[in-house]
């Protein structure tokens, strides 16, 4: 039975608001381990911006999924799903290096809500242009561009706000959590488009992803975003400081290269999903089916992710990166021989846990040091690298699979993820392990050149 312990306050002590003291009496008796995903949750405004992040990634992921199958029914192309898929992630490559510079100079906020709208309102317009039985490529390759430019300039800044709103001790559990919202949707998501799809049209999916950005929006106004500090660089400068902090910090100059080649090499086949399952597996593209395939490799990926703030938790990350690229090419390579959909179900569920154990440990290692004052500029670069550079592959994966088959395309990304493998074995001191709670670290324990360890 817990005992009540009452104390005075002295007169110029502040007393804490309702809601903090109700989590601090429901956490009183609990034991939480620094860095967990669990501990991550136990800070209310972090759980706020998490709950409608998860809310509005599922809306997206009911328009992307949907955005596939509907790119394949018209045309029977993989190249024009790897355009719409260009023109959805595109942008990422190309804007990405400005939303950060705008994440860390300009109020977050009012840029974030800003931005949340601009894309609801052109996925309405989207719904309203497949509306027709025969609708125009063009103009979906053109709305499907004005939501990529929305979220290109976003994304920076969401990524920059959400780990901080914990203590840096606990960021790893909040970069996992993160992970897992954003694969969860994964499943949530197509589960739910490729029914409405099958029953009503895309158009109606659409508009409910227009919905969902309400929840995004409702939180913003409701939680108070840190700003950032200050970094000292003026104008156009603010492009580069990204970059210069990573050519001067050789474990984040690493990770960012890792992940442009992964994604570039690698990962293909997740944009050529519907080609992959019409052709190869015999799964329908407009089908349940597709839907559960597709639901199967999301619920891998929460898997993954929520392995690295809990499971993964106290283990070195840099051996978790090292051994998850060598499963993922035997995995990936397995896939692509499938000839069946019964096996294709669990191998595409494991594929996605180790996939994103991979991503997420990968994010952790880079994110767990970065100096507050970069670090939506240095997240520009990794969704340059994880979401911009992926539509171009994804457009030369069509290619390849048109002329070579989808046996080529797998070959090539499991190769490529053999070599990174590689080249995490061959990473030496400075590049030291990176636990939940504790800091990357040289051999004599101090920050890699560059690093800038700011006290919370």
């Amino acid at each position: 039975m817990k005992q009540r312990i009452d104390r005075q306050l002295p007169s110029d002590e502040p007393c804490a608001p309702f809601e903090d003291v109700e989590d601090a009496y429901l956490e009183g008796d609990r034991v939480l381990v620094p860095g967990t995903a669990r501990a991550a949750l136990a800070h209310r405004p972090f759980r706020t911006v998490y709950a409608g992040a998860f809310t509005s990634n599922i809306g997206t992921w009911m328009q992307n999924v949907v955005l596939g199958a509907l790119a394949y029914r018209l045309t029977r192309s993989a190249v024009f799903v790897g355009l719409v898929t260009a023109a959805q992630l595109g942008p990422l490559l190309v804007l990405s290096m400005v939303g950060g510079m705008l994440a860390d100079a300009v109020d977050r906020k009012k840029l974030l809500v800003a931005l949340t709208v601009e894309q609801a309102a052109f996925s309405v317009v989207l719904a309203a242009v497949v509306a027709p039985s025969h609708p125009s490529k063009v103009a979906i390759l053109l709305t499907v561009l004005a939501i990529g430019v929305g979220n290109a300039l976003y994304a920076p800044a969401f990524s920059a706000v959400l780990p901080i709103m914990v203590p840096r001790e606990d960021m790893p559990g909040a970069i996992s959590l993160n992970s897992v919202q954003m694969n969860a949707s994964r499943v949530v998501g197509p589960a739910i488009g490729t029914v409405l799809y099958a029953r009503f049209g895309p158009s109606w999916v659409f508009v409910l992803n227009a919905v969902s950005y309400a929840a995004v929006i409702a939180v913003l106004l409701r939680v108070p975003l840190p700003r950032p500090p200050a970094s000292g660089e003026q104008g156009l400068h603010r492009l580069v400081e990204g970059v210069r902090y990573a050519r001067a910090d050789r474990l984040v100059g690493r990770c960012l290269l890792t992940i442009f080649l992964f994604s570039l090499l690698s990962l293909p086949f997740i944009s050529q999903m519907p080609a992959i399952a019409g052709e190869s597996i015999g799964i329908n593209p407009k089908s349940s089916g597709y839907g559960l395939l597709y639901a199967a490799f999301g619920a891998g990926a929460v898997i993954g992710a929520l392995s690295i703030g809990t499971v993964f938790a106290r283990r070195d990350k840099l051996a978790v990166t090292r051994f998850g690229f060598v499963g993922f090419a035997v995995l990936l390579f397995v896939f692509g021989l499938l000839r069946a959909p019964a096996p294709a179900y669990p191998v595409i569920l494991v594929l996605g846990a180790v996939y994103f154990a991979v991503i997420t440990s990968l994010s952790t290692i880079l994110q767990q040091d970065l100096d507050d004052a970069v670090r939506g500029k240095v997240m520009a670069l990794w969704i340059m690298g994880f979401g911009g550079i992926v539509p171009f592959g994804g457009l030369a994966g069509g290619v390849v699979i048109e002329r070579f088959g989808v046996v080529a395309l797998v070959a090539v990304g499991a190769v490529a993820a053999l070599g990174l493998s590689v080249l995490w074995f061959t990473t030496d001191a400075p590049a030291a392990s990176v636990t939940a709670g504790g800091a990357r670290s040289g051999s004599a324990g101090q920050p890699p050149p560059g690093d800038a360890v700011l006290a919370d």
